[in-house]
């Protein structure tokens, strides 16, 4: 399974959403401005997002998206799936050799477990394997 960049793009969304949690909403503008991407392509995204009711557009000049969740209820394979629809590594029948069947479901249920245990404050605090710690050090 390949993920596209509707996908990649609409998890730097969410994480950037995620990372100002509670701080306001954030506009586009400034996520897009922020990770060089297109402003109007993640328009195109959060549409989408919202529809799901993961995000809330705010109105306004001060406006933008938050997220209507806590990032720790809304996992990857939430966003993953409304953006890329089911995930499956290959299209197969009922008719296929049980065998491969076995193999496709399986690589399968493992993708989706990985995704599916992974929330946005995971994605947000993650750091080489390590979670990133408050403390600064001065020398």
């Amino acid at each position: 399974m390949k993920i596209s960049t509707k996908g990649r793009y609409g998890l730097t969304i969410m994480m950037e959403l995620a990372a100002k949690f509670g701080e306001g909403p954030i506009s586009l503008k400034s996520i897009a401005e922020r990770n060089q991407l297109s402003e109007h392509y993640l328009e195109q995204l959060i549409a989408p997002l919202r529809n799901a009711g993961l995000v809330k557009s705010v109105r306004g000049a001060y406006g933008g998206y938050i997220l209507s969740k806590e990032p720790e209820q809304i996992t990857s394979g939430d966003i993953i799936r409304i953006l890329e629809g089911p995930i499956s590594p290959v299209d197969f029948t009922e008719e296929d050799d049980p065998a491969k069947r076995d193999l496709w479901l399986r690589i399968r249920d493992s993708i989706a477990s990985v995704l599916d245990s992974t929330t946005l404050a995971d994605l947000i605090t993650y750091n080489g394997g390590e979670a990133i710690d408050n403390y600064m050090f001065y020398i």
